[in-house]
């Protein structure tokens, strides 16, 4: 049953109040209010076989401001296909980059009701961001929207995200999902991926392996944790912005680590790769 005390104060029509969804489940993770009871076990499962199992949320977070920042600063990017946008938390995509290029156009794709409906209120309000609704893993359904198409240049380079998303699919063919990302952007654009991961290490296996039982067989459905090999093929054509494939918190940290990593935080991935 959904507590209304807890749960967001208005439902947008379409949205199945018994079934958790995943950008809920993050919201749930990051501490926000917009998700419902269905979510929040999702979250107590996890942290009962990880009790730090917030940190993954938290560590996907902190990678993707770092690799905004990045792409609009260093890389001077201005086009963004942000995959599975989620809920609007302190300094989604659209912050970082226009904070950095004021020009720059954020194309936001989601098909869940709840983040749709906090799209439409944030599109009033800034131009150069727009939502889509479609399923990220049908490419062929994204590239094919002609909103899409007029919102973006693919003349052009773009940066497409894939934020805390390729997890959530549990079939094989993520590879082929990314190649056909990757071959509808022009050579110098970029990808930013970032992965439940298996670190193939006794230790810490053992916890991912933990975590990805609870993830799947809870009311979400999915959460794989991957291996370094199967990670590196979502990277079709492309070279790994240095320091490569690495955990999200060793992506360029803002500053020195004065404590170590727990079993979590090592648990979870990201890399930038560009198009050559």
């Amino acid at each position: 049953m959904v507590d209304a005390t807890k749960a967001p104060s208005s439902i947008p029509v379409g949205v199945d109040t018994s079934r958790a969804s995943i950008a809920r489940v993050y919201d749930a993770f990051l501490g926000g209010k917009d998700n419902f009871e269905v979510d929040r076990e999702v979250l107590r499962g996890v942290q009962a076989a990880a009790p730090q199992a917030q940190d993954l949320a938290w560590s996907n977070r902190n990678f993707l401001i770092r690799a905004c920042r990045f792409l609009a600063g260093q890389a001077g990017i201005t086009q963004y296909l942000d995959c599975g946008s989620g809920l609007p938390t302190a300094e989604n995509t659209h912050q970082v980059v226009q904070r950095i290029q004021p020009e720059a156009k954020v194309l936001y794709i989601d098909n869940d009701p709840v983040v749709l409906a906090h799209g439409r209120a944030l599109l009033e309000e800034n131009e150069n961001t727009l939502f889509v609704s479609a399923d990220i893993f049908d490419p062929d359904e994204v590239l094919s929207k002609p909103e899409v198409r007029e919102f973006l240049d693919f003349n052009e380079p773009i940066a497409v995200v894939q934020n805390g998303t390729l997890h959530h699919y549990i079939g094989t063919e993520g590879a082929q999902i990314m190649q056909k990302y990757v071959d509808a952007v022009v050579p110098g654009s970029y990808t930013v991926v970032s992965h439940f991961f298996n670190p193939e290490t006794p230790e810490h296996s053992e916890v991912a392996r933990k975590m990805e039982e609870k993830f799947i067989h809870s009311p979400m459905g999915s959460g794989r944790f991957r291996t370094r090999k199967e990670l590196m093929e979502f990277f079709p054509d492309q070279e790994l912005v240095a320091p490569g494939l690495v955990l999200c918190d060793d992506w360029w940290p803002d500053g020195p680590r004065l404590k170590p990593l727990n079993q979590v935080e090592e648990c979870i991935v990201g890399a930038v790769g560009r198009k050559v």
